[in-house]
């Protein structure tokens, strides 16, 4: 039984990478277990619970391998990882965050699965899916609604992580300006807090914001 589900797992890996080959030895497969911690589901089962193709699954997964040999991120190389592509600032508070929304089993790392269901939502679900996901980012403490506080965190950790070269002039107090007319936008009931149904709505009625989501639809 151990041997079958070890057969099934090198083939579900080898099936999402693309690099399955019969004349690969039992050597290499034994080494290729003892370098992965977590094993991907199959192919077939995450066609069915994203809204990627085959193709697509096969090209995240070779990235997703190269940068994680063992087949899940933990938060500080998630950080490490993210600051690549951010080098003229500080990203890691911004990648605490992130990392916070796709770490949805809240076990501490980030699998291969965990990283293509929250891509699927972002590239390619609907606007209300889209809109969830960015409401569950900014809900820091995870209680349905966002406070001023958390917002003000997040706006902090964009511009640190844009870095002072891209925003050299910025006053401290620009940050809480933002979440201030955030606040004005989408605080319908003026209760101090934004709930999920604000939020969508909106979201929904503005211009700029239904215009950036469109530039996900083609990414991959």
């Amino acid at each position: 039984m151990k041997a079958k589900n070890r057969d099934q797992s090198l083939s579900d890996s080898r099936e999402l990478d693309g690099s399955y080959d019969q004349l690969t030895d039992s050597v290499e497969d034994d080494f290729e277990l003892s370098t992965v911690c977590h094993r991907p589901e199959s192919m077939d089962k995450l066609q069915e619970q994203t809204k990627f193709t085959k193709k697509e699954l096969q090209v995240l997964y070779r990235g997703f391998k190269n940068e994680c040999p063992c087949g899940v991120v933990n938060e500080e190389n998630f950080k490490t990882i993210y600051s690549q592509f951010f080098p003229q600032g500080d990203s890691s508070m911004y990648a605490h965050f992130l990392f916070e929304a796709f770490d949805t089993n809240k076990n501490g790392s980030v699998s291969f699965e965990d990283f293509v269901f929250g891509l699927s939502i972002i590239l390619r679900g609907t606007i209300n899916d889209r809109l969830n996901w960015a409401f569950n980012l900014y809900d820091l403490n995870k209680d349905g609604c966002i406070t001023k506080e958390e917002m003000l965190d997040i706006m902090k950790s964009i511009y640190d992580m844009m870095g002072k070269y891209t925003y050299p002039s910025m006053q401290d107090d620009i940050p809480r300006e933002h979440v201030e007319s955030f606040f004005q936008k989408m605080d319908r009931n003026k209760d101090g807090v934004v709930t999920i149904e604000e939020f969508i709505e909106s979201c929904k009625k503005d211009e700029n914001i239904m215009q950036s989501m469109q530039l996900f639809d083609n990414v991959i």
